[in-house]
């Protein structure tokens, strides 16, 4: 908010995506309070959600480490064999689209892996009653910055995309990367179903 502006009451909450304005009312566990204008999910209490979300970026973590460093797929061609890990895809291109692999790599391992040690760092005080460590709301805020650009979801797709397209021309073997993770992004969307922003907000400025 530009610093001109007067800061909003605290029992107001603005909708993130089309700046609607409503008075903020905590629904009951396992209800939602949605935008009348947009349906944008406002807060949405849940009963030992932190520790779950805990629990769910720890599961996340083990199994990006895991699919990182485990064969992720192999190609056969007639008598030629390659076998893939996912570092090795994301590191695929050298010279001038060297960017592009650091790109991948970042955003796609780095970013999501960041994001994970941000909100444990965050949670974890408040799931014990204990009050926020040093600089936890800047961790939150720059966790909540980084998540358009955590993109192991699009790469999912994407490599889902170019299975199918070159099964025709060679035989692919999955290998156990592709299922860790697989298992990486659906926990990942899990955690973002189970977060209320607003909730770890109201618990931070409270302590």
């Amino acid at each position: 908010m530009p610093p001109d502006l007067p800061a909003l009451p605290e029992d107001l909450i603005a909708c993130p995506t089309c700046d609607a304005l409503y008075k903020a009312v905590i629904p009951a566990q396992g209800s939602k309070m949605a935008c009348t204008r947009c349906h944008r999910v406002l807060i949405s209490p849940s009963r030992h959600a932190g520790a779950k979300i805990i629990l769910l970026a720890l599961a996340s973590f083990a199994l990006v480490m895991g699919a990182v460093f485990q064969p992720f797929l192999s190609i056969k061609r007639f008598w030629i064999t390659r076998e893939a890990t996912l570092m090795d895809t994301a590191l695929a291109f050298e010279g001038p689209l060297l960017i592009l692999s650091v790109a991948v790599l970042v955003l796609v391992i780095l970013l999501p892996i960041l994001r994970l040690a941000l909100t444990v760092y965050v949670l974890t005080p408040l799931v014990m009653n204990r009050p926020p460590l040093p600089f936890a709301r800047t961790a939150f805020r720059m966790a909540e910055t980084l998540r358009p650009w955590s993109m192991a979801e699009i790469f999912a797709i994407g490599a889902a995309v170019a299975m199918i397209k070159i099964v025709d021309l060679a035989h692919v073997s999955l290998g156990p990367a592709v299922w860790m993770f697989a298992g990486f992004v659906a926990l990942l969307s899990l955690q973002n179903t189970l977060m209320c922003r607003w909730s770890v907000w109201k618990a931070l400025d409270d302590d």
